[in-house]
């Protein structure tokens, strides 16, 4: 019998790809409901129309406005957290609405969970957190403080926090691979800012694995991290270029504003304190009270000879291997048939 029979859970942004895949995964089992909140009635409505579920509901709001993220928190007894501004251009650009959503939305989140008396909430976080350069990464980072902080002071532990990070979700709305293959499709060239850049690799599947790991495991404030292999841009780009049997060229366009040359999952400031469980790292809080000889006079030997886990030194796919995880996502199979067909055309 799962945690989840006959309960009701509520998913932030629930319209967008993590959403999806969690109601792929949910809504044939013995959950009682699920409900979507989201500001995008559109994205609703074409959710409401494909799946004609009983068990689905829909709550229009935001979750900068507590009134709306609180009133659909009532008779809910979990929360996945998935609400946030993601794109790295458009938060450098616009960095105060980043901070409205993933910050702000964020505690009014786990407010209105508390005063719900919600069982557990699972927030998701980006590795683009860890040592963030660009506005996405901050207001993530501030996001995970946020959570992390208020996992400290609720009565009585009635609603645990939790949080994971995770990098790249392959074929994931605005992510890299649908763009490579839109590329393809047009007959453009394929735009790679740096082929040497490296990223993190994980599926959608994976990405749900993660944060339903996290919510049958997860301690007050715990950050759960997957692992995952890497690969570099240009790899990605030449896999999708070979998979499509596509005649389009490789073009560097040079670093994006706000990018990074490879992500890191875990800082050595966590590592330091990870738990290693196989598949993921666990990072409990750091649940010191403010006592400032622990930040003044006393520190930690021990993370200085502490490597940090990042894109560039995890496990690395060459085309092949890429190819091979690309092939097992089923969501974008008819992108990749669409930019294959184009590519025979001679487009």
């Amino acid at each position: 019998m799962s945690v989840f029979d006959g309960k009701t859970l509520l998913i932030t942004g629930g319209t967008g790809s993590f959403g999806n895949a969690v109601l792929k995964r949910f809504l044939n089992t013995d959950i009682k409901e699920i409900r979507i909140f989201s500001r995008d009635e559109k994205k609703q409505h074409d959710m409401r129309v494909a799946l004609n579920n009983s068990k689905l509901k829909f709550y229009i709001g935001d979750v900068r406005d507590y009134h709306s993220i609180e009133r659909a928190m009532h008779g809910v007894d979990y929360v996945f957290h998935a609400a946030a501004l993601k794109q790295v251009p458009s938060c450098e650009f616009f960095p105060l609405e980043a901070t409205k959503t993933n910050v702000f939305g964020t505690q009014n989140t786990l407010d209105a969970a508390i005063a719900n008396k919600v069982s557990r909430i699972i927030c998701l976080s980006t590795d683009k957190a860890a040592y963030p350069i660009n506005a996405m990464g901050i207001s993530k980072a501030l996001m995970e403080k946020v959570a992390i902080a208020t996992s400290r002071n609720i009565p009585n532990d009635t609603t645990t926090v939790c949080l994971t990070r995770y990098g790249n979700v392959m074929g994931s709305r605005g992510s890299v691979i649908p763009h490579f293959l839109n590329q393809i499709k047009q007959g453009e060239d394929i735009t790679v800012t740096d082929p040497a850049m490296t990223r993190f690799l994980m599926s959608l599947d994976e990405a749900v694995d993660l944060v339903i790991f996290a919510f049958t495991h997860g301690k007050q404030g715990d950050l759960f991290v997957n692992k995952a292999p890497a690969a570099t841009i240009g790899d990605l780009a030449q896999a999708l270029k070979e998979i499509c049997n596509s005649k389009s060229a490789i073009r560097v366009i040079g670093t994006r504003h706000g990018e990074k040359l490879y992500e890191t999952l875990c800082t050595r400031e966590e590592m330091v304190k990870a738990e290693d469980l196989g598949e993921f790292y666990r990072i409990p809080a750091d649940n010191r009270d403010l006592n400032y000889n622990q930040y003044f006079f006393e520190g930690q030997e021990d993370v200085s000879t502490v490597e940090d886990y990042h894109s560039h030194n995890a496990k690395r796919e060459d085309v092949t291997g890429i190819k091979n995880l690309v092939a097992k996502i089923s969501f974008i199979q008819d992108d990749i048939a669409a930019a294959q067909s184009a590519a025979a055309a001679g487009f």
